[in-house]
């Protein structure tokens, strides 16, 4: 909808959770159901954005590893500017916009222009990969403290990721597909057991979502040989395997 021209709209930081509609918050739903104009990213699915009237315009900024629709300095003047013009703007983003979504720089774009801003929370790609995979984040016999990473963000090495996996922890890494190996090779060489169970959860809470299990020394090579491809989550800990009776007891054995 438009409005005056004197009076801008609202952009409304969406977050559209890890694939399925059916886990949408309500509040998210009844403002996609209503958009005109739609600026979503590539990891939205598309069942997702067929809630939208089909009136709707869609804006397509999609992001893939080294490759950029739009650079986000240009979606930030993007959603301005459609602002400033007096429209409505629905900002779609897979999961939740402040988990690695670059929302907190929309919003902070936003202000800055004097442009109204809300934000709609969604389930987090780790919170819905893990409840469609039936992996506790947390468990009182495995796990008390959880920590999300990005697998790539300004490069790998440069990250300290010091004293969030091991014993009584879980670590879930986001966009670490490309760099599995090299992640393996970090967490090992801080100490941790090559033998700590891992989860690869790949297009979560989606119908074609596949569960992969190993152990850390051999991820990078669970990755290659299944050839997973994002949107794919990757989980570190005991948590990994408490489906499996036989893999926790062994952990107790010889886990660092």
């Amino acid at each position: 909808m438009s409005k005056p021209s004197n009076t801008p709209g609202t952009v409304f930081l969406v977050g559209a959770g890890p694939g399925d509609p059916d886990l949408m918050t309500v509040r998210a739903a009844r403002l996609l159901s209503a958009a005109s104009l739609v600026v979503h990213d590539g990891l939205v699915d598309p069942s997702v954005l067929d809630m939208a009237p089909p009136s709707a315009r869609f804006v397509s900024v999609a992001k893939a590893r080294s490759r950029h629709t739009m650079r986000q300095e240009a979606i930030n003047a993007l959603l301005v500017r459609e602002a400033l013009a007096g429209r409505d703007v629905v900002r779609l983003k897979g999961g939740d916009p402040f988990v690695f979504g670059r929302g907190g720089e929309e919003a902070e774009a936003c202000r800055a222009a004097g442009v109204p801003v809300e934000v709609v929370p969604g389930i987090s790609a780790a919170m819905g990969a893990a409840a469609a995979a039936q992996i506790p984040l947390t468990h009182r016999d495995a796990a008390s403290v959880v920590s999300f990473v990005a697998g790539q963000c300004k490069g790998l090495s440069d990250q300290n990721w010091a004293g969030l996996a091991g014993v009584g922890r879980t670590l879930v890494i986001y966009m670490g597909v490309a760099t599995s190996e090299a992640i393996a090779e970090k967490l090992i060489g801080d100490g941790l057991s090559p033998a700590m169970p891992i989860a690869v959860i790949e297009n979560a809470a989606r119908p074609q979502m596949r569960v992969l299990r190993g152990q850390l020394a051999g991820l990078g090579a669970l990755v290659a040989a299944d050839k997973v491809k994002s949107p794919a989550l990757i989980v570190i800990g005991e948590v990994a395997a408490r489906n499996d009776t036989a893999e926790l007891e062994r952990i107790a054995e010889t886990a660092l």
